[in-house]
């Protein structure tokens, strides 16, 4: 029998990766400040999310979930937002076109201001300093007075993803996510590369049978689906005195919800069974994902899909694997039997990123053909497995950075150094994201046609 859960029962339990704050009482008058606060999303909104995820577990739909690596006080700035969301949008429209299903859009954004640490502190020359773990705890400058942890950065975490998602409601609502608008959804500077040809191509190809629909009556106007989108926020929960202040009961359910974002995840550092972050992601019913890396085993993972998942509902979970390009043959396919041999029902999905991390140059970056071969032996082991690759997980901007090595342009580590903006961990800039949406795009495209084949089988 599991014991009773509350909001607050992880406080029983161990935890990792939490900062030490100076001032608890400060700690609690903020968390108590964010507990009357109104929601960032709604529990009606998670529902929706999770159906449409129910249908990605059943192989009718594909998860596209990226965003930063951390957002950030400073670089809060209407354009990032915008131009992050006009490649969102092109990613899920070269998805959508080769997978002929529905493409859900989860960002990881509107609340993605926690890090995980390796270690708990850096150091620079003789001088030691606790880690940065993200804008919602520290900050970035490396001197003893932006790394002491400040509770009065949840508030200003809080103000910002309200600011954020206010936005975004509005591009995805307003008329920005219009089909009719496809082709203004390219970015300047990737309008000559290789993959800004290959979505101009694609994108007279839409607006082709756009002009065909409407010459039949049908157009944006009189179809909402082709003037708007769904778009869903996620982040991964890892200051859980915040969630637990943005936890409330639904109305309509009686149900606990997390009302920082639609989809929260565990991460891989924070998975442990009988920790607090597991305790408390059990009791919330949004739909949550759970990075997989190569210390969890197949016992393992059963006994959190139990934890997590009871009652095996379609859509709560989505599994999140992030292996590194070498390891996913020596892990995944263990996994996905025993996930398959139990008859559990998750979402599977690949993060090519987190894996695949080196030093170049004296920056961290990723090598862009490390994220592909990644990817396309997640869908080759699916492939073989006879299941659904589900979706990706990604680290991304629509910013013109030079973060990860590779790609089209074939940035070298000599030009990390160009544009390296990022806060933590080493994202895809816009034309590099575009290039993993057509590979991706490729593999979808094997799995329709390799569908079509075995029903003309089927059928003789």
């Amino acid at each position: 029998m599991a014991e009773k859960w509350t909001p607050d029962s992880w406080r029983s339990k161990p935890i990792l990766q939490v900062p030490e704050y100076p001032d608890q009482q400060a700690v609690t008058d903020v968390e108590q400040r964010l507990s009357t606060y109104p929601p960032l999303v709604f529990a009606g909104e998670a529902r929706d999310l999770k159906r449409q995820l129910a249908n990605v577990a059943a192989g009718r739909g594909f998860l596209l979930q990226g965003g930063d690596c951390a957002e950030s006080f400073a670089e809060h700035h209407p354009d990032h937002i915008r131009d992050f969301f006009r490649v969102f949008l092109q990613m899920a429209v070269v998805l959508t076109y080769a997978a002929s299903q529905p493409v859900v859009k989860v960002g990881r954004i509107a609340g993605q201001f926690a890090k995980p640490r390796s270690s708990g502190v850096e150091k620079k020359g003789d001088v030691e300093l606790p880690s940065y773990r993200g804008d919602i705890i520290n900050g970035i400058d490396f001197n003893e007075e932006s790394r002491v942890p400040n509770p009065a950065n949840m508030a200003k975490a809080y103000r910002q993803s309200a600011a954020t998602l206010n936005l975004l409601r509005a591009f995805a609502q307003g008329g920005f996510a219009d089909l009719e608008q496809v082709h203004q959804w390219m970015l300047g500077f990737i309008s000559d590369s290789p993959q800004g040809h290959r979505y101009k191509a694609l994108a007279d190809r839409i607006t082709e049978s756009l002009s065909f629909m409407r010459a039949c009556g049908v157009d944006s106007a009189r179809v909402p689906q082709l003037r708007s989108t769904d778009f869903f926020t996620s982040h991964e929960a890892l200051l859980l005195g915040y969630e637990q202040a943005l936890t409330r009961v639904d109305s309509t359910s009686g149900d606990w919800y997390a009302t920082s974002g639609h989809m929260i995840w565990i991460g891989d550092r924070t998975r442990q069974p009988d920790h607090a972050h597991v305790e408390y992601f059990r009791g919330i019913k949004n739909p949550i994902g759970l990075k997989c890396g190569p210390s969890l085993t197949p016992d393992g993972l059963l006994e959190l899909i139990d934890i997590l998942n009871p009652d095996n509902e379609p859509g709560r979970l989505t599994l999140i694997a992030r292996f590194g390009a070498d390891k996913v043959f020596d892990h995944l396919p263990q996994l996905i039997r025993a996930v398959e041999r139990e008859g559990k029902t998750v979402v599977w999905s690949c993060d090519p990123m987190h894996g695949n991390t080196v030093t170049a140059n004296g920056y961290k970056t990723r090598p862009f053909d490390r994220i592909l071969k990644e990817v396309e032996a997640f869908f080759a082991v699916h492939r073989a497995e006879g299941t659904h690759a589900g979706g990706i997980h990604v680290e991304m901007t629509g910013r013109n950075v030079t973060e990860c090595t590779g790609g089209a342009h074939a940035l070298t580590a000599e030009q990390l150094g160009d544009r390296y903006h990022t806060h933590c961990d080493p994202r895809l800039n816009a034309d590099q994201a575009l290039e993993l949406a057509f590979l991706v795009a490729e593999n979808l495209k094997k799995e329709r046609d390799g569908r079509r084949e075995q029903l003309a089988v089927v059928n003789g």
